[in-house]
């Protein structure tokens, strides 16, 4: 606050008419940053000839009040919202929930082997995402990306609010959040890879709106918790991205593909043809199988599913209710056939017996167990090939 002096002029100056002074004070707004000068004017009642202006700089008191107001930080800290704007974490929030409708949608789709609508890309949208790509160890990816998206939207709003669940604390929360969508964007460049080089041309909209918001949600995770942090944790962040390429690279190495000696040439489906005769075994329990509903899904490149027909014969294979998987032939991309594609297929050749799935291939006591078959007459015939089935499977020590 300003302190103002009255200096008044030497005593012979008439400063004053009928013993009445006239005192005028003009002084101008105050800044604690500057000093400025403080003037104090007498006026006799003759006008300014009589008067003597005098001048003298002084210097304003802070005002603890005013101190304490611009001492506050003009900027909030990260992941808080202003008053006129929404926070990073809300945004985070709402980029999850938009993903999460996507892969729902989708999941539906699949799980209810209804076409999912594809305004860019037409039937190239449809084979990519009814492709054996679209499934991870046996579960399809949309419904993996509905709970990701799931998981990063419901922590964001949590962070948002200031309520991070389980006593973990914001800082962790952050990193929880960091750490779910590295591994979102991660597996997104990993499926951008395989949509450039295993379907050369197509377009999916779909796999370019989900890589879109996960790598939208990283960045702004990353940005939300700054960059020094990010920097700090780019250990973890690599372990992340690691152990997810490894995992989706496992995952599709055993998965339903073709050799890679097929490379891309195209192959035109061919027949297998079982030359070895059925024995009675063979063909009661195909016929049963067959009345159960039981299923055999396979390929026909794949040579477990030819040792699998080849093991019931010739006559109790055309028994065997079987679904070939890519009944017009194949080649790199070539999507699984319409009734392949509303199942999960795991493997070749799989099984499904009375809503369980078996993988690979059975010898005849596993199906007969599976199936509620009864033996009968062949009950030492099916202990028999049991009991040689686990000698087989005994590893030397």
């Amino acid at each position: 606050m300003a302190t103002f002096f009255n200096l008044s002029s030497p005593p012979s100056s008439r400063l004053f008419s009928h013993g009445n002074p006239h005192i005028h004070h003009h002084h101008h707004p105050l800044s604690s940053s500057f000093s400025f000068p403080s003037v104090t004017q007498l006026k006799s009642d003759r006008g300014w000839s009589g008067g003597r202006l005098v001048s003298m700089q002084v210097k304003c008191l802070n005002d603890p009040a005013r101190d304490v107001t611009e001492s506050e930080p003009s900027s909030l800290s990260s992941g808080s919202s202003t008053s006129t704007g929404i926070s990073s974490y809300s945004w985070c929030a709402g980029l999850g929930g938009l993903g999460f409708l996507e892969t729902g949608y989708l999941a539906y789709s699949k799980l209810s082997g209804s076409e999912a609508f594809c305004p860019v890309g037409g039937g190239s949208c449809g084979d990519i995402l009814n492709s054996s790509y679209a499934v991870v160890f046996g579960i399809p990816l949309p419904l993996i990306g509905m709970v990701a998206y799931g998981v990063a939207a419901a922590l964001a709003l949590k962070l948002a609010a200031k309520d991070v669940p389980f006593g973990i604390g914001e800082n962790n929360g952050g990193l929880i959040l960091l750490g779910t969508t590295t591994s979102m964007a991660t597996a997104s460049a990993y499926f951008l890879y395989i949509l450039s080089t295993q379907f050369p041309g197509a377009s999916c909209s779909y796999c370019l709106a989900s890589a879109l918001l996960s790598f939208s949600l990283f960045f702004t995770t990353a940005n939300t918790l700054g960059w020094q942090k990010i920097r700090e944790e780019v250990g973890l962040q690599l372990c992340i991205a690691g152990l997810v390429l490894a995992a989706l690279s496992n995952a599709y190495s055993a998965s339903p593909l073709p050799p890679a000696r097929f490379g891309d040439k195209f192959l035109p489906y061919t027949p297998t043809e079982i030359k070895a005769p059925s024995s009675p075994l063979a063909l009661k329990l195909a016929a049963h199988l067959r009345s159960i509903g039981a299923k055999m899904y396979g390929a026909f490149w794949c040579s477990h599913c030819l040792e699998q027909k080849q093991m019931f014969g010739s006559e109790a294979a055309k028994l065997l209710d079987y679904v070939e998987c890519f009944p017009d032939g194949y080649k790199t991309g070539t999507p699984l056939g319409k009734e392949c594609s509303k199942t999960i297929i795991e493997g070749f050749p799989m099984w499904v017996i009375n809503g369980k799935v078996l993988k690979g291939y059975q010898e005849f006591p596993e199906l007969a167990k599976a199936s509620g078959f009864e033996a009968g007459e062949f009950s030492q015939e099916l202990a028999e090939l049991a009991k040689q089935s686990a000698e087989a499977n005994i590893q030397p020590s």
